[in-house]
């Protein structure tokens, strides 16, 4: 049986769980003209994404490149271009391509995956593409979509990405730091 006091409860955690399913205020974040593109792929897709990078060497030139794994030494090797290296996607790389959206320093994923192939990181897989969705971040998922992006005029100009105002003001606080034991 609720109580005056229990139901009063119940309705306050209602209501600010309803405040949380609201939407926020949109901000912006700006992109430069030189983009932070994160470049991944699994295994089967390799061979693709570095067809795809020597085809497009001199516009990725042009920007700061991150990836993962054995996908950055082939790209290294591949465009003679610097590239700066995450672990391996089932090592953690996948989730530092993700704080890295979130530090705002790669702001542009393409990320050539196979849906066909079960992946032993297939969470990590998910909170990446989460991470980019929320934070608005333009991800390719494919060939086609990353011959689309690239080409934009968009890609050489500063943008504007609209974001919620919750993921901006992360944006601006500062990362906690871990006390030692």
């Amino acid at each position: 049986m609720f109580t005056s006091a229990s139901r009063d409860g119940c309705i306050r955690t209602l209501q600010r769980g309803m405040d949380n399913q609201m939407p926020d205020e949109a901000a912006t974040l700006s992109m430069g003209s030189r983009k932070g593109i994160a470049l991944i792929a699994h295994d089967n897709c390799k061979a693709d994404i570095l067809d795809w990078a020597q085809f497009n060497r001199d516009t990725l030139g042009r920007h700061q490149l991150f990836a993962t794994g054995t996908t950055g030494t082939l790209l290294m090797r591949a465009l003679d271009l610097p590239v700066t290296r995450f672990l391996s996607g089932p090592m953690g790389g996948d989730q530092q391509v993700g704080a890295a959206i979130v530090d705002r320093r790669v702001n542009f994923v393409i990320f050539f995956w196979d849906p066909l192939e079960p992946q032993p990181h297939d969470v990590d897989v998910k909170a990446l593409l989460r991470v980019a969705v929320v934070h608005n971040v333009p991800i390719a998922c494919n060939r086609s979509t990353a011959d689309f992006l690239l080409s934009s005029p968009l890609m050489s100009a500063d943008y504007e990405r609209r974001v919620s105002s919750r993921v901006a003001a992360g944006a601006d606080r500062p990362l906690p730091v871990m006390a030692e034991r």
